[in-house]
């Protein structure tokens, strides 16, 4: 036993891969008992609470995995093009069941653009900040997204009391600068901040913007694509 090299990481990294799996399967499942007892579980609080809180999980570990890769230098961009309404609208209609059940309004406003990103990085990132707005707005959440200065923009708003001073930023993110003592919230935000550094074209590359204001008042997360 003492002769094995044990490589810890690949371990949790495959324990990790099961277990978002295994809350992708028990997702879907919520899902389809949404749709069958909707009258029943639509405005329930403690099945909305569940729902939300293993889509949290879930999205956690999708951060892990990518976090991981991203060590391992394992993690790229494969950039397609993509029409940004169509992509955002598809987006939300997964979380519009839980939205609805917990009483929020949440719509698209987004110029008719095309976009070259990953889809399935940006989506990671998108899930992460929906399911962090849910936590804290009041009763409203806004996906916007527009070309500014050569990139393309797009933003999760909510009508919360927004970020504090010190998680406010603009740039791109260290992880040894980051304080997980606060929460999961640090591992999203690195998540995102590694996945639009992935993006770029020639010497520019992405980045992403936290703010307070917006059209809702709350706060405001920009991932900035070129």
């Amino acid at each position: 036993m003492n002769d094995q090299n044990i490589d810890f990481s690949m371990v949790l990294a495959s324990a990790v891969h099961d277990m978002k799996n295994s809350l992708g399967m028990l997702l879907n499942s919520l899902d389809e008992l949404r749709t069958e007892h909707e009258e029943n579980l639509g405005e329930s609080a403690r099945f909305n609470t569940l729902q939300y809180e293993a889509e949290r999980m879930h999205n956690d570990l999708v951060q892990l995995l990518g976090i991981y890769r991203l060590g391992e230098n394992n993690l790229s961009a494969h950039i397609e093009e993509h029409f940004v309404p169509d992509f955002l609208t598809e987006h939300l209609a997964r979380h519009t069941p839980l939205l609805q059940g917990l009483g929020i309004d949440v719509s698209v406003e987004a110029e008719d653009i095309n976009g070259f990103f990953d889809e399935d990085l940006l989506t990671g990132v998108l899930n992460n900040t929906i399911n962090n707005a849910i936590r804290y707005t009041r009763s409203k959440i806004l996906l916007t997204a527009g070309e500014r200065d050569g990139y393309l923009v797009i933003g999760v708003e909510d009508d919360g009391k927004g970020y504090p001073e010190s998680m406010q930023h603009t740039g791109t993110l260290n992880f040894k600068s980051l304080d997980f003592k606060s929460g999961s919230t640090s591992l999203g935000l690195f998540f995102a901040s590694s996945v639009a550094k992935l993006h770029s074209e020639g010497e520019r590359s992405g980045s992403i913007k936290l703010h307070n204001g917006g059209s809702l008042g709350g706060g405001v997360f920009e991932i900035w694509l070129p």
